[in-house]
């Protein structure tokens, strides 16, 4: 008997719905092999059969001795995972007469089998539970521990099970389960603005407090450069605390990643705060930007929509850095191999930190630095011009004073003051840039536009030059800084670039400064 069940395959943030079919033959005669699975299963799709088969056994039916035939279609899509057990037992179990099913053609099913018929939990229920409803499924069984996770698509009926024996009586008629339910827009709510770190905790730094608000009000990336214990990680874990809340639709959008990646908590749903991740230094290339044999999404696709986060940047390997340089100009990367090509997004924003030489104490107020001219550059060198080019902002960071860390009254601009002003320089680009496909902040701007939106006057041309000449400040600052200072210009809701707009941009290029490194 062929019995016919669908599951889905997972192809970057999307989902493509995969026909099960299972076809059982006769009696086995004792030649040839008993089970054949084809429709190009990896080896875990494959090795899933013995777990099947004990599943099957422990959970009161038969793994009945006749020739099985499976079909995994379409034939020419590599299906990966565990997530194909419960698809392939229920095939079985109709195929073999063990029960009897109207309604298989109405849902989507997928979940790992446990040996002993329980389910464990898979990866990118969401975008399967999207394309799901997209494909007019009545439902979508799963794990119990994914059911909130896909019941925020609406429209789509999500049944969470634990066993294999309670999806064969839920598709039986046997029992009823409640659909999950998540009230997606609630849920988004309540969960913004959890956070566990302020910048009211923060004690001085103001000149750098001033340009992560910058930094979080144009979308413009950032480099910290100071000694050690001058308060660079601190400050950068605060900046979600300050970025604009996401809306719903980026949040979906976080959340397929992370769901993809088979990150998300179980039971959880909604990703509805801004990412932040900060790999070590070790990291490989392959896995901040994404890949492998099983192309998976790398750190700055995980960071998404949020902050990625690059403590101590010189200590990265060089190629490493090297491949964000186009995810970082086109916001997305892609991962090509022999036979598929996947897209991940790759809007985020960057945040480094650095000392200014190897011992961390070149240019500090009291300890002396100790090492060469020459050391010094070869260690600025790590970081290459490309790169530094796709950083708006060099802040430097000097340690905070006694008398300002025995202080006991927190700051009086919190996380949630500066967010405020962030919001309505935000609201001022939205509006200038609401014609322009793709672009959202000033930091965005293409070359073209800049010449547009960043017209000076005459003594704010004046002041530019005479500071490119006298700070010999290179070439690629130039558009950097009037970006810069448009954003600053918008945090203090003016419509033109005044001169101390451009001055505060201009002081920071610190890295661009000739000789900066002695």
């Amino acid at each position: 008997m062929l019995v016919k069940t669908f599951a889905s395959a997972v192809h970057g943030v999307d989902a493509q719905t995969i026909t099960v079919e299972v076809n059982a033959g006769g009696p086995y005669s004792g030649k040839g092999p008993l089970y054949h699975m084809v429709g190009l299963p990896d080896n875990v799709v494959k090795e899933g059969f013995q777990r099947i088969e004990a599943a099957i056994t422990n959970s009161g039916f038969d793994m009945v001795r006749l020739k099985l035939t499976m079909n995994l279609a379409p034939a020419d899509i590599r299906k990966e995972g565990s997530a194909y057990d419960l698809p392939l037992a229920i095939g079985i179990l109709g195929s073999t007469h063990q029960f009897r099913s109207d309604v298989l053609d109405q849902y989507v099913l997928m979940g790992e089998l446990s040996l002993d018929g329980s389910l464990r939990p898979i990866k990118g229920a969401l975008p399967i539970a999207v394309q799901s409803r997209a494909e007019k499924f009545k439902g979508f069984i799963l794990p119990k521990q994914n059911a909130r996770e896909a019941a925020i698509v609406n429209k789509l009926n999500i049944y969470g099970v634990e066993t294999l024996s309670e999806a064969v009586d839920f598709l039986t008629g046997k029992i009823e389960i409640e659909p999950t339910k998540v009230d997606t827009r609630q849920e988004f709510a309540d969960q913004q603005e959890i956070f566990s770190v302020d910048f009211s905790d923060v004690k001085g730094q103001e000149n750098v407090k001033r340009a992560l608000e910058i930094s979080a009000a144009g979308g413009h990336n950032a480099i910290l450069i100071g000694p050690p214990g001058a308060g660079k990680t601190m400050l950068a874990r605060r900046m979600p605390t300050i970025l604009p809340q996401m809306t719903l639709y980026e949040a979906l959008e976080t959340t397929k990643i992370h769901s993809v990646s088979g990150i998300l908590p179980a039971n959880s749903s909604l990703i509805s705060n801004r990412p932040f991740r900060a790999p070590h230094h070790t990291i490989s290339d392959v896995a901040l930007v994404g890949g492998g044999s099983n192309p998976m999404p790398g750190e700055i696709s995980l960071a998404h929509n949020g902050v990625l986060f690059l403590d101590e940047l010189p200590e990265f390997k060089r190629s490493v850095l090297e491949v964000m340089r186009q995810p970082m100009e086109e916001r997305r990367v892609t991962i090509s191999r022999a036979k598929v090509t996947i897209d991940y997004p790759a809007n985020f924003m960057l945040i480094a930190s650095m000392n200014p030489c190897p011992c961390g104490y070149y240019n500090h107020p009291d300890k002396e630095c100790v090492c060469g001219t020459a050391q010094v550059k070869r260690y600025l060198s790590k970081i290459s011009g490309p790169l530094l080019d796709r950083i708006d902002l060099h802040v430097e960071v000097t340690p905070v004073s006694y008398e300002e860390l025995s202080r006991y009254e927190p700051s009086k601009r919190g996380s949630k003051e500066i967010m405020a002003d962030v919001m309505k320089a935000r609201i001022i680009q939205d509006e200038r840039f609401n014609k322009y496909k793709g672009i959202t902040c000033n930091a965005q701007m293409p070359s073209r536009m800049v010449r547009e939106v960043c017209q000076l006057t005459k003594a704010g041309s004046a002041l530019l030059k005479k500071a490119m000449e006298v700070q010999k400040l290179s070439a690629r600052a130039y558009d950097r800084i009037l970006k810069v200072a448009r954003t600053s210009a918008d945090l203090a809701g003016s419509k033109d670039i005044k001169i101390d707009h451009l001055a505060e941009a201009i002081q920071y290029r610190s890295l661009d400064k000739e000789g900066w490194s002695g």
